[in-house]
């Protein structure tokens, strides 16, 4: 069956060229992954990034950050160093002000036209983020002696800025091609193509230590551990992902004459998940911040030589919010919780919705139309944001809790929980809708079954 569905894909001329242009396109962004930013000692950068990780210090921790969903890496300074991740925050700065500031609201409402001026809006503040970490990013590695000193000279730093600056448009402009002409969803295939190039790597992590007779290696019962552990997680996402509320509309009835019309009975879906992966997107940017801070503060400290308290403090405070440990995981649940309940107040609006059902002539069965029901849905939904964000916690501390009390690699735990595991499957899920719709478009059966009795093309 699955075959045959594959096949029916490859049938129809205009998916099959969508999805190759899509994967072209794809490979485009890793060939560009691996071009290297010129001036920079690659050697040495990814001896210090690799050492830095095995150290846990903040370098490490900020590389390793950039590196699960940006789409870039800063251990290998390549013209893609930036990633995508300042077109994402530039997008979710634009649709945050827009649920705020009336004017930007306004513009929404006025249809493609106002949703054109404020991609162009966003297009700009892009650049502007990349300038901004491209500079910060360089001075860095520079400072580091990461950089050859004979090319370090204004010309040099105008190419580096202007490169991760482009690297990053490129990016913006692939993800929007593959919008236009692609199968869609082309910023989130990007950042999920990036993920998954993680997946060797974790692989031969586990081959190089499976090691059945070796107490220090793993063993039969921790390989099979890790795999149902996988498979658990993957089931979750996707369940969390997909569930619904389902609350009960009913239409009123209305008669003309000797007909009526109306009286259906339908359903309105409210997503469990209504966040999606956003709020461990915005607890994982703030969470980086005390890490980072914190431990190059206490590698300041601890190498000026001064001796008391100061120095004591500055290594505990550095130990507890380090990767896993319970103070960071404490303060990750609050701020995933935080964010699931703001998200929800900025995007999802139970008066806008009520006032919505009612001039469609609909309402929920037993609840006055307005206020009541706008209460109602309110309700509902913060029952609902409660399980989902729940769920989002333990996704986002799963790996770092894995990786800290089993020894297992991150790079290996990675896969079992996080933002990367939960945008790898929101991305396949659309992805295959999409490849779902068009088939079902044609009378093919598709991935989720049904019959198609005489396929069109």
């Amino acid at each position: 069956m699955l075959f045959q569905t594959i096949a029916n894909v490859f049938r129809i001329k205009e998916l099959r060229n969508k999805i190759l242009f899509t994967l072209a396109m794809l490979a485009v962004y890793r060939i560009g992954f691996w071009i290297p930013l010129p001036g920079v000692d690659q050697s040495e950068l990814i001896r210090f990034f690799e050492q830095a990780a095995a150290e846990g210090s903040a370098a490490g921790r900020l590389a390793s950050y950039v590196a699960i969903f940006s789409g870039g890496s800063f251990g290998q300074s390549t013209i893609f160093g930036l990633g995508i991740m300042p077109y994402i925050t530039a997008a979710i700065i634009f649709q945050l002000l827009g649920s705020s500031l009336p004017a930007l609201k306004k513009l929404k409402e006025e249809g493609p036209s106002g949703q054109q001026k404020i991609q162009e809006w966003t297009r700009y503040v892009t650049v502007g983020l990349c300038i901004v970490q491209a500079v910060g990013w360089l001075t860095y590695i520079t400072s580091s002696g990461l950089v050859y000193s004979d090319v370090q000279s204004p010309l040099w730093w105008v190419m580096a800025v202007t490169a991760l600056t482009a690297g990053t448009v490129f990016l913006m402009w692939l993800g929007e091609q593959i919008d236009r002409f692609g199968i869609g969803n082309g910023v989130s295939l990007i950042i999920m193509a990036g993920i998954l190039t993680g997946m060797p790597s974790a692989v031969r992590w586990v081959i190089n230590n499976f090691e059945p007779g070796d107490p220090t290696k793993m063993g039969w019962m921790g390989l099979l551990l890790l795999i149902g552990g996988f498979i658990l997680v993957i089931a979750g996402s996707v369940l969390i992902t997909v569930a619904q509320r389902r609350i009960p509309v009913q239409q009123a009835k209305h008669t003309r004459g000797r007909k009526s019309f109306g009286g259906q009975r339908s359903y309105l879906p409210l997503r469990v998940n209504h966040g999606g992966v956003m709020p461990i997107i915005f607890a994982s940017s703030l969470m980086v911040f005390p890490s980072v801070v914190l431990g190059g503060l206490n590698d300041q400290v601890q190498n000026s030589g001064a001796v008391g308290w100061w120095p004591k403090t500055t290594q505990w405070l550095d130990d507890a919010f380090a990767m896993g440990q319970f103070p960071y995981v404490l303060m990750y649940i609050i701020m995933v919780y935080f964010f699931s309940f703001f998200w929800i107040t900025v995007q999802f609006n139970p008066e806008e919705m009520s006032k919505q059902l009612r001039d469609n002539g609909s309402f929920v069965p037993g609840l006055r139309p307005g206020p009541r029901t706008a209460e109602y849905l309110e309700t509902v939904m913060e029952r609902i944001t409660y399980v989902g964000a729940a769920f989002l916690a333990i996704i986002a501390i799963m790996p770092m809790v894995v990786n800290t009390k089993l020894n297992i690699d991150f790079q290996v735990t990675q896969f079992l929980g996080g933002t990367g595991l939960l945008i790898v499957v929101s991305v396949a899920l659309d992805f295959l809708q999409r490849v779902e719709a068009a088939l079902l478009m044609r009378n093919y059966a598709g991935f989720l079954g049904g019959a198609g009795d005489k396929p069109t093309r």
